[in-house]
């Protein structure tokens, strides 16, 4: 198995704008995308000055940027002004604000206005499916399943991703992500179920080199790292 081989679309999901422009050389990264609590890890102090700076520096491929806002009414406004900072740009919205309020009722609003939706941290079918519907009659937009989190309760996302995809199939203008994947193998499952795009972190990136590696290798790899730690370290009995 190898990366080019793959269908599903990878796009890099972080803030820090050096790794962006470095990772948009890369032809296999398809598109990009952000949160809050990613641009506050990367120091991001100015929210619409780093998009902007992002936008300019990658001006060929989408890139989401989420509101923040925790009223409904407020989060319709931003999603427009960050929907008029680039052609490419979609808008990340919560499937709920903090108080479980849900966004759904937006999204018909949004798409009628030419926004393109990202609706984020979707876990279950219900949500999915609410969010397919209103956005029926979009622009291109995302639906993005936190399989990596419905994972960590120890539930399987494959059969859930699978479903999510037979919901949104009359509707082929929306594209299914799995988001917060956990290890490489989410990315070959992801493309085995048919899921259009799976995001994923710097630090997973930077695991691909090993996709279809040959296992014996791996193994004298990795007893050769344990060797020279013990050395480096000067360990001795």
């Amino acid at each position: 198995m190898t990366l080019p081989s793959l269908r599903i679309k990878l796009f890099a999901d972080g803030a820090d704008l050096p790794g962006m422009i470095e990772a948009a050389r890369n032809p296999a990264i398809r598109g990009f995308t952000t949160n809050p609590t990613l641009m506050r890890k990367a120091g991001v102090t100015d929210y619409e000055a780093f998009a902007r700076a992002a936008i300019a520096a990658i001006p060929d491929r989408p890139i989401s940027f989420e509101v923040f806002s925790d009223e409904l009414e407020e989060m319709e406004e931003q999603a427009r002004r960050i929907a008029g900072w680039g052609r490419d740009v979609y808008v990340k919205l919560p499937i709920t604000n903090t108080r479980g309020q849900s966004i759904i009722p937006l999204l018909p609003r949004l798409g009628a206005a030419g926004v393109k939706c990202n609706v984020t941290a979707i876990m279950t079918l219900d949500q999915l499916q609410a969010a397919s519907a209103a956005l029926a009659g979009a622009p291109p937009c995302c639906l993005s399943i936190f399989a990596g989190r419905i994972a960590d309760t120890g539930i399987d996302p494959v059969p859930v991703m699978r479903r999510a995809l037979e919901i949104m199939a009359p509707h082929p203008h929306q594209e299914l992500i799995w988001a917060s994947p956990r290890e490489v193998l989410n990315l070959i499952q992801a493309d085995a179920v048919g899921c259009h795009i799976i995001t994923m972190t710097s630090d997973l990136l930077a695991k691909l080199g090993s996709l279809g590696k040959n296992l014996d290798r791996f193994s004298l790899e990795t007893v050769q790292m344990f060797r020279n730690d013990a050395v480096a370290a000067g360990y001795s009995l």
